[in-house]
């Protein structure tokens, strides 16, 4: 639960820096970014039998991110439903799966309002997943849980997983989040344009 504060604390932090400061910090974060996926991979490339791993993903590898599109787009219906907003905003910001950073210019596009809306909600997505995921796996089983970070397994959320989950869920958070951030980028733009 340490680590839970920690993480509070620093996010924060964070906001008070950036709202006092000019300096851009964009570069920075980017870089710590691909350090911590790095270092991640250096845990995964360490364990021993990492081929057999992979065989033993298996049929979860593709249910996990097959159930997040199902449940992330039945949020986004439901979500469009009780807000009185188009279907097509609801199922575009849904279809974002966390990553804020994709999803709000790609509905900016469209509608500027809606891009703010699609980045407020992916990121919320991501800071909950950091939040709860080490609460919800007391609950659900660890590799359940990974869904709810979407797109954000890959990367951002992918060493608090990695730290409560435990490392032998750590690739297959990756892969999910990694087949998620490939679809992403399509699905946003396929549902804008069909509803």
């Amino acid at each position: 639960m340490s680590l839970l504060y920690f993480v509070l604390v620093s996010l924060v932090l964070g906001m008070l820096v950036g709202k006092t400061t000019t300096f851009d910090f964009g570069s920075f974060y980017e870089l710590m970014l691909y350090l911590l996926i790095f270092i991640i991979g250096v845990d995964i490339g360490k364990s021993k039998g990492l081929r057999e791993e992979l065989r033993k993903l298996g049929k979860m590898a593709l249910l996990l991110p097959v159930a997040t599109i199902i449940g992330s787009l039945i949020g986004g219906f439901l979500a469009s439903m009780l807000l009185g907003v188009s279907l097509k905003w609801g199922l575009g910001i849904a279809a974002g799966f966390g990553w804020y950073s994709l999803t709000g210019p790609l509905l900016a596009a469209y509608s500027p309002i809606y891009g703010v809306v699609g980045f407020l909600a992916n990121l919320t997505r991501e800071i909950l997943t950091i939040i709860f995921y080490p609460v919800a796996i007391k609950r659900i089983p660890k590799e359940v849980g990974i869904v709810m970070g979407g797109a954000t397994t890959m990367d951002t959320t992918l060493p608090i997983i990695a730290k409560f989950g435990g490392t032998e869920i750590t690739l297959l958070a990756f892969v999910h989040g990694f087949i998620l951030t490939a679809i992403a980028p399509f699905l946003i733009p396929l549902i804008l344009q069909f509803f």
